[in-house]
């Protein structure tokens, strides 16, 4: 999908992925980026009028379930990394080739490959086969591994093909059929509970053997004031360890399953205030490298049950952009930190050259209006199910325009 004139876009705020914003312009050749900043156009480009908005690289969603084009480029997003938890899982170099290719020429799909085979945690998979067939990280998929001595290997082996492990933070023995956190919400609804040190005690086992092999090992939810707190010694010793985390948890605490409000119905799921706090806390002091969407959309087959049945999970690509914004307006964090935490980081994990406004880099690029008002409708998203636990909210910032490799995919 090569376009078909070099594109110059004018007048923006650039988000570039390196600082704050700053007025300037930003030209591409072919799907690269060619120049930024004070520049002026070349006789037979595409002209393209910012009006003072956000230009920003566009977003780099780390860990979806689901491809779910119109949901992504309504969201701003132009590369989503799917996870392996698919029918069948992306535990073969085949079913990686497939993932690879499904969302092109206008989205970029980047398979995430199974650590173990069919997920079961027990018989390790060609992760180097799959790396050839396109895989960009292995991860544990939406389970953690119970046998330390498996999660052992699986490091040592994604350290020695230099992918990053990808791993679910939840100890399963602890955490069982959980499907709340222990505390007063879960006690008042009678729900199954788990306490929080089942992600704590889980963080503390893979860091170990993380330090142990070598891997970049990134967790792709820490939700809880414990695991930040191991997550963030980690660092200060040098270990390369990322983690990430969806807007529900830094806007939502465990009150929002009240009256078994199934769409708020996670994995991990919702915590206490405290954790919540936390959570933001991790995200201004750069504990927290990536914000995802974690997209999960679920029809009422999987929601329309009792707490307990339903499945986890929610349609987050639509609001992972505006519901970061929102943690800028309430001074948690700049625009220059939500750029990394929604496209630089991200890109860097992945080893892709996206996620940053610079030349060679691809030109993946969204225009935002940060102040755009609108109402998240569950009933009128643009993914396959709208479950979403910010149904009716107001929200402010969209994406009024995305190019994928320089070429226009607004929809």
């Amino acid at each position: 999908m090569k376009p078909a004139q070099p594109l110059y876009i004018a007048n923006g705020r650039l988000l570039t992925g390196d600082g704050p914003p700053r007025d300037g312009a930003l030209r591409c050749e072919g799907d690269r980026i060619v120049a930024v900043g004070d520049i002026s156009p070349c006789e037979g480009d595409r002209i393209v009028n910012a009006k003072g908005r956000i230009v920003m690289p566009g977003l780099v969603d780390l860990g979806v379930f689901e491809i779910d084009k119109p949901a992504f480029h309504f969201g701003g997003i132009t590369r989503a990394a799917v996870m392996p938890d698919q029918s069948p899982p992306l535990d073969y170099p085949a079913r990686v080739r497939f993932a690879a290719s499904y969302g092109k020429p206008d989205l970029w799909v980047h398979p995430i490959c199974a650590a173990t085979r069919a997920l079961a945690g027990t018989e390790l998979a060609e992760m180097a086969l799959m790396k050839e067939a396109g895989a960009r990280a292995v991860a544990t998929g939406r389970r953690w591994i119970q046998d330390s001595g498996v999660m052992l290997r699986v490091l040592q082996y994604a350290a020695m093909l230099d992918l990053p492990v990808i791993a679910h933070a939840e100890d399963a023995a602890l955490a069982g059929d959980a499907v709340a956190t222990a505390g007063e919400m879960a006690t008042r609804l009678g729900l199954s509970s788990a306490p929080s040190e089942a992600e704590t005690l889980a963080i503390a086992r893979d860091l170990a053997l993380a330090e142990m092999s070598g891997a970049h090992l990134h967790f792709r939810q820490v939700t809880t004031a414990g695991g930040l707190t191991l997550v963030r010694e980690a660092k200060r010793r040098g270990m390369r360890v990322t983690c990430g985390v969806t807007p529900a948890h830094f806007m939502l605490s465990d009150i929002a399953v009240a009256d078994f409000r199934t769409f708020a119905r996670l994995s991990p799921p919702l915590r206490t205030e405290d954790d919540r706090q936390a959570v933001r806390a991790a995200l201004a002091d750069g504990t927290i490298d990536v914000v995802a969407s974690g997209h999960d959309p679920r029809g009422p087959e999987d929601k329309r049950l009792p707490f307990a049945d339903a499945a986890p999970g929610m349609a987050g690509a639509e609001t992972l952009l505006p519901l970061t914004l929102a943690l800028v307006r309430d001074g948690v964090i700049d625009m220059g930190r939500a750029c990394e935490l929604l496209c630089r980081n991200p890109a860097r994990i992945l080893n892709v050259d996206a996620g940053m406004l610079a030349p060679g880099y691809e030109a993946d690029i969204a225009i935002v209006d940060a102040d755009r008002p609108w109402i998240v409708d569950s009933d009128r998203m643009a993914a396959q199910a709208g479950n979403t636990p910010f149904d009716k909210q107001p929200v402010q910032g969209r994406a009024i325009a995305l190019f994928k490799g320089g070429t226009d995919v607004s929809h």
